[in-house]
């Protein structure tokens, strides 16, 4: 396997396509997020598709963009964020999909048959989802927290890690004081970072990766997060529990797509169609305890992860969750707030 995947960071534009049609030795190029893919599973499609693929990472929606806005050619199928889609869609980057080469598009969650960023899958195929909210560990946090406001709470000081993501940090304040994540009024993104600035001597970090681990550790005491990663420092320090407060979270979904350049459509559809499989689907939500798209996955995975509400959150807290949203020009407002909070 290790001749066959490159996890490199390499531009494609100098690297040339395999000829051939889909039953030759085509290579797809894969472009996802550190982690989300498994060797073994790659190996399966290669086996039974006679195909190379190559798989690149990225660690943000923002580096996925920039790169392809800086020329990077050669990919096929990638892993845009739910608001990403729509940015990219708009930017000319995506390809239609095929729906008819896509037959486990008619098993998606309820919830994800038409999401609001791509409600007819013009675009976008949900793979993975979840929540965001605020891990804890329910033997120092007294009594279990139900509000965003706990992440003010000065008992916590230095014990408290945010993500550092603008969008997620300002819609949790935001949500604090009642409104929508994707407000675009400049009054109360100022006000939200007020409130930002007033918290920060409470925060040890901000930090979008390995707060698993700082919470699993007892390095903090209160997380905000995306609940994958609380779930996995649930099995390290069983004291962690996970939820969304009252006030709502975001729901996301993090989605296959096809990119315009890629000279693979077809296999590229049928790769898609390959990693919603309900089986796969299972084994890569077992693995990253994060949700499967497709809901006929749930009879393949362990009851532990299904009943985890870090993992599968349940029906009716569906209700109380926002889709982030393209802001557009009030993103520079967003951008500009958040430098300003990181430079205090």
């Amino acid at each position: 396997m290790a001749s066959l995947l490159l996890w490199s960071g390499c531009d494609r534009a100098s690297e040339p396509h395999s000829g051939g049609g889909i039953g030759a030795a085509v290579t797809l190029h894969y472009f996802t997020w550190s982690d989300y893919v498994s060797p073994e599973l790659i190996h399966e499609f290669e086996q039974a598709h006679g195909a190379r693929v190559v798989v690149d990472t990225f660690s943000s929606n923002e580096e996925l963009l920039a790169k392809l806005q800086g020329g990077a050619t050669g990919y096929d199928v990638t892993v845009p964020s739910d608001f990403m889609v729509s940015v990219m869609a708009a930017q000319g980057l995506l390809a239609e999909l095929d729906v008819a080469a896509l037959p486990n598009l008619d098993r998606l969650e309820p919830h994800l048959q038409q999401p609001a960023f791509d409600p007819m899958h013009r675009y976008a195929v949900p793979y993975l989802w979840g929540t965001v909210g605020i891990g804890y560990d329910s033997a120092v946090v007294i009594p279990p927290p139900d509000s965003w406001d706990v992440l003010w709470d000065s008992r916590y000081r230095g014990r408290i890690s945010m993500l550092n993501d603008q969008r997620e940090v300002f819609g949790a304040v935001l949500r604090s004081m009642g409104q929508s994540m994707n407000t675009t009024d400049p009054g109360l993104i100022e006000a939200a970072k007020r409130k930002l600035i007033a918290q920060k001597p409470l925060v040890k970090t901000y930090a979008s990766e390995h707060y698993d681990q700082l919470l699993a550790s007892g390095d903090v005491v209160l997380a905000h997060g995306w609940g994958g990663p609380v779930a996995r420092a649930m099995r390290d320090r069983p004291s962690i529990r996970y939820v969304v407060p009252k006030e709502g979270g975001t729901i996301w979904a993090d989605c296959l797509v096809v990119l315009n350049s890629s000279s693979h459509k077809a296999l590229s559809m049928q790769f898609i169609n390959f990693l919603i499989d309900a089986r796969v689907a299972a084994s890569t939500s077992e693995r990253l305890l994060f949700a499967a798209s497709n809901r006929e996955a749930r009879a393949w995975i362990s009851k532990d992860v299904l009943e985890n509400p870090a993992v599968y959150p349940p029906a009716e807290q569906i209700l109380r969750m926002e889709w982030m949203g393209d802001v557009g020009k009030a993103m520079r407002t967003y951008d500009r707030a958040w430098t300003e909070l990181k430079m205090q």
